[in-house]
């Protein structure tokens, strides 16, 4: 009995993982001899290191969202799927994200600080400063990798927003790409945001074009679950034996808000009390279903915010149309999710799925500021009013009816951002208040978790995610990854809450910081620094010019009595808000925060050193397509004011028509600009058609002397020859017009 026990230990330990991964492959147990009549062949044995029955593992998230929308906890949209996941498993009411999306996902993906893994701006802001490169090291193992090197089959959907911008060419690098990371598979798009009609695509490491559906008009999250259906499917037929762990991050509802007018309509009338009047409301619900603390307090409107009485009648059709397009996108998207969970159900395997729902990446976003049919006017600071969006709306898009669809890139206004963010302040890019942070969570897990209405209260982050995937599933983060020492994992599991809602906390401590905002969580209090950015309004140059982190005014709430930072104790308590100052500078500096404002290095105070192409001179060839904006040539930083393109076509084509995406000087520039570029010159050789287009950048006026607003972009769609149009046809034009964006066509003379 005891050599049988002790066999069966050797056996055991010899099943056991080693400390790093990959791992080596079993011995191999095939006698060899010097001729096949005296050998014998057999086949390593695989090597079993996950616990029999682990889970396969579903990660969901979200974008730009806000703590207050879904009617689950309380709020006006209908979530029926996060309603499903929350009645089957446990709910999270202090659950934190980092205020922004790249750095959320990084902190997700490794269960370390975001920051301490590069990635403390997004992509397209990075810099050379360690905390913000935009690239996520070797020594931070992707929990995809983690799982992959202990056999399941991984996947990720959607959104993805971490890979290096100077990295996106067809020819790679490609090892900060999602396969680069971990993930088998991967179906999205790499950038912030895309068009849900028009997607800019990529399945693994390949640029492709969404597909064109006969029975039903398309829409990219409705594919995307689709694909992860079938990716279940596949894993079910192929490899049964191997557990799987999807990760689906679709673009609902960062902007552009799209989604199809019968999703919108559903919400027709709902958010006709304005946005305070939805505030109360919503407040109400969340008590009433014991989402929030009965102490908990409704905090105010911050000053610098657009009131409802404020919207004149002509704009509030405009305003109300915004918020309910919004909220059928988010039922759209959280609708989406419902399929993952019916194909779970259908093939018997929901029972042992862990399932994690984040309801967002960050708080719902302001970066609609007044209301907004393109949302890169606002994301590139181009000012603009209700006015001029609502005529160019009725003017070149037929009316209201045109939002959510593909014509535009419509975004709400900020302040139903903060209607969203209920009870909190502020909104998304505030890591200093609940409203660019909180989010609420769901998990279930039937065969472990028992279902439980009250919510869990215990302070977590995105950072915890990983650890918790990997306590859940009996394994343990690998000290060596492909060779490379792997940094502490940061996070901290929250399986202790499963089936224990009152659980003392384990999480000591948390910083944040986004762009200057900063905050940190210690023992149940909370100290912050709201930023020089404020989110909700047009850009001030001179509260940025003027900015000193020294000078910033903290603040301070105790969270153990105040769930909604509605209290600021920094004036009665002094000396533990010098204390809480300390702790958030060494928190700082342990993970690759300072310096303080470095977030901004690039978006504000030297653009001209933001990720691009190294090149001045670019050939570009005849039916090139999909090249990546910081690898085309780059006018918006002002690194250059003047850009010649000469275009070269055979006589033998169709037509020397050439069809770019254009912003120039005379197009896009907002009223304060008084620079103009000169027409088109057209040269045509005998056999060949040349046309050089010069644009000057400058922006002069002093009303708004940022370099930045003004000059010219162009992305080529296609180089090459297009169908022949008669002069006194139209230029082309591309599907995303507005009042400043509008496209350069040259035209068959």
């Amino acid at each position: 009995m005891c050599l049988k026990w002790l066999l069966l230990l050797a056996e055991a330990w010899a099943q056991l993982p080693p400390s790093d991964l990959p791992m080596p492959p079993m011995p191999s147990e095939a006698i060899i001899g010097p001729t096949l009549k005296d050998s014998k062949n057999s086949w390593p044995q695989k090597r079993q290191v996950l616990p029999k029955g682990a889970p396969n593992i579903v990660l969901i998230m979200n974008d730009d969202v806000g703590f207050g929308a879904p009617d689950t906890f309380g709020g006006p949209v209908h979530t029926p799927s996060m309603s499903r996941v929350a009645a089957k498993g446990v709910t999270y009411n202090r659950f934190h994200t980092t205020a922004i999306c790249s750095p959320t996902r990084a902190s997700l993906m490794t269960g370390r600080n975001s920051h301490s893994v590069g990635a403390g701006q997004i992509t397209e802001a990075a810099s050379g400063f360690p905390g913000y490169t935009g690239i996520i090291p070797k020594s931070a193992a992707t929990v995809a990798k983690v799982l992959a090197g202990y056999g399941y089959d991984t996947a990720a959907f959607g959104k993805w927003h971490n890979t290096p911008v100077d990295n996106l060419f067809k020819t790679g690098p490609f090892d900060q790409y999602p396969t680069g990371l971990g993930f088998s598979y991967f179906y999205g798009f790499l950038a912030g945001e895309t068009s849900q009609y028009e997607p800019r695509l990529f399945e693994n490491t390949n640029p492709i074009e969404p597909p064109k559906w006969k029975d039903r008009p398309y829409h990219l999250t409705e594919d995307m679950a689709d694909r992860a259906v079938k990716f279940i499917k596949d894993n079910r037929a192929l490899t049964p034996d191997r557990p799987f762990f999807i990760y689906f991050a679709p673009g609902g509802t960062h902007g552009p808000h799209h989604v199809f007018k019968e999703w919108a309509d559903k919400y027709q009338g709902k958010f006709d009390m304005g946005w305070e009047k939805l505030r109360n409301v919503t407040f109400q619900r969340q008590k009433a279903m014991g989402w929030i603390p009965q102490s908990a307090q409704l905090t105010n409107m911050d000053p610098t915010m657009e009131k409802w009485e404020d919207i004149p009648e002509r704009h509030r059709a405009f305003q109300l149309r915004l918020v309910e397009v919004y909220a059928g996108y988010l039922e759209h998207t959280d609708t989406q999710h419902g399929k993952i969970l019916d194909e779970l159900e259908r093939q018997g395997l929901f029972n042992n799925t862990l399932i994690i729902y984040i309801l967002g990446d960050n708080g719902a976003s302001a970066e609609g500021m007044h209301g907004t049919i393109d949302e890169l006017l606002a994301e590139n600071m181009l000012p603009s009013t209700a006015d001029m969006q609502i005529e160019v709306l009725e003017k070149q898009f037929g009316g209201l009816s045109a939002l959510g669809g593909p014509q535009v890139d419509n975004m709400y206004h900020a302040s139903w951002a903060w209607a969203m963010d209920t009870p909190f302040k502020s909104t998304k890019l505030v890591a200093a208040h609940f409203g660019g942070t909180r989010t609420p969570m769901a998990i279930c897990w039937p065969k472990v978790i028992k279902p439980d209405p009250t919510p869990r209260s215990q302070f977590h982050h995105v950072a915890d995610i990983a650890p918790t995937i990997y306590e859940a599933i009996g394994v343990k983060a690998p000290g060596h990854m492909d060779g490379v020492a792997q940094q502490k994992l940061d996070g901290v599991s929250m399986v202790y809450t499963f089936n224990n809602a009152t659980a003392e906390d384990k999480k000591s401590a948390q910083y944040f910081e986004v762009m200057g905002s900063r905050g940190i969580y210690k023992d149940g209090w909370f100290a912050s620094v709201f930023g020089p950015r404020i989110p909700w309004t047009d850009p001030n140059e001179t509260r940025m010019a003027q900015w000193d982190p020294d000078t910033d005014v903290w603040e301070l709430y105790d969270l153990t009595k105040d769930y909604s930072q509605a209290h600021d104790l920094s004036k009665e308590m002094p000396e533990k808000m010098e204390k809480m100052k300390q702790i958030f500078l060494l928190e700082a500096s342990e993970n690759k925060v300072l310096p303080v404002g470095a977030g901004l290095y690039t978006v504000y105070y030297h653009p001209e050193e933001a990720p691009k192409s190294p090149l001045t001179h670019f050939e570009l060839y005849q039916g090139m397509t999909r090249i990546a904006e910081a690898n085309a040539p780059s006018f918006h930083s002002g690194v250059s004011s003047l850009s010649t393109v000469d275009l070269e076509v055979p006589d033998s084509e169709a037509s020397p028509c050439t069809s770019m995406e254009a912003i120039s000087t005379r197009s896009t520039c907002p009223p304060c600009c008084s620079a103009t570029s000169p027409a088109p010159s057209r040269l045509w050789p005998q056999g060949v058609a040349r046309s050089r287009w010069t644009c000057p950048m400058t922006c002069p006026s002093p009303a708004w002397p940022h370099p930045r607003i003004c000059g010219c972009w162009w992305t080529p769609r296609r180089w090459g020859p297009c169908a022949w149009r008669s002069p006194s046809a139209s230029p082309l034009t591309w599907r995303r017009p507005s009042t400043w964006a509008r496209t350069w066509a040259l035209r068959s003379p």
